[in-house]
């Protein structure tokens, strides 16, 4: 079938905190198989940070390179010994944990985050990305979910990532904004409605939603917490609009275990190869069908495919 070069797209990204790495390999593969650059990228928390620099021009090499060396959001929170599955424990049990939590925002304000941001996409603005870029958040003030297309590229994308009791609310405009998870963790709304300004005609979305774990992983509320907010995102996201396609890249990583990097990228990228037919119908020069629902399971790859060939 042929590719349509000139097809207008958005490229959705989830959220998913570590489990966000695949979108890495995704968008690595989708370069290496010749198809067309997105028109518009929307992402959400992990996803607006990979979208977010895909988007401002930064070439795939530089953000694995930026993700395997310098990214692990465990080691920038500055509450002490913050690590999920080592010192935290101890955090935890020394009671600073709940000292913090009782008496701030979040247990970690996130200005080491932003600085790692800025070192990376500088003062950019959202205005200036080589490719229209979106990220969502939520306001707690109004409980709404907020578009974010303007300012501070790394200021908007702090706001995008803050997970909720991990990371202080980013202040902005009367807003104090959260996660766009919380509302949205796969904004294709959003992608569809500032997409009929640019004459977008479909949308691709990557989605990371986690596997259920087993019964042994749920020892310790952090994980309680963790796996209660997998479920409210999954929840929101069946009342929420379709992708054209989606592609579901996801194993039972936990979305502050950074040690899986390889693993996860090398899971986008088998996940774009394995779905080389609904993406060969997604970019295809012919009408995109609608189609009935599938998934298939392949060396631990979940890859969820809703929507499929060109007629």
């Amino acid at each position: 079938m042929k590719i349509n070069r000139n097809l207008k797209y958005a490229l959705v990204l989830s959220g998913g905190g570590a489990r966000g790495l695949v979108h890495i390999g995704a968008l690595s593969a989708l370069e290496k198989e010749g198809y067309p650059l997105p028109s518009l990228v929307v992402g959400c928390s992990m996803g607006a940070i990979i979208g977010g620099l895909y988007a401002a021009g930064e070439n795939m090499d530089y953000i694995k390179q930026f993700v395997l060396e310098e990214l692990d959001v465990s080691d920038f929170m500055e509450g002490p010994g913050f690590k999920i599955n080592g010192p935290l424990g101890k955090f935890l049990l020394t009671g600073q944990f709940i000292g913090n939590f009782a008496v701030k925002p979040g247990i970690d304000p996130g200005d080491k985050v932003l600085r790692l941001i800025e070192k990376f996409v500088g003062d950019k603005r959202i205005e200036d990305c080589s490719i229209p870029f979106i990220c969502n958040a939520v306001d707690l003030v109004s409980g709404r979910e907020v578009k974010l297309d303007s300012g501070p590229l790394a200021r908007a994308i702090r706001a995008s990532m803050s997970f909720p009791a991990f990371f202080e609310p980013v202040a902005e405009d009367g807003r104090y904004l959260v996660d766009g998870g919380v509302a949205n963790n796969v904004p294709v709304g959003m992608a569809r409605e500032a997409g009929r300004a640019l004459g977008i005609s479909r949308i691709l979305a990557v989605n990371t939603e986690g596997k259920w774990q087993e019964e042994s992983v749920y020892k310790t509320g952090v994980n309680v917490v963790l796996r209660c907010f997998d479920m409210l995102t999954r929840a929101v996201e069946v009342h929420q609009p379709r992708a054209d396609l989606e592609i579901r890249a996801a194993d039972s990583t936990s979305v502050f275990d950074f040690d899986r990097k390889r693993e996860l990228i090398a899971l986008g990228e088998a996940a774009v190869q394995q779905s080389a037919g609904e993406l060969r119908g997604f970019f295809g020069s012919g009408l995109f069908a609608r189609r009935i629902r599938k998934t298939k399971k392949t060396c631990g790859i979940c890859i969820e495919r809703k929507y499929a060939e060109a007629g």
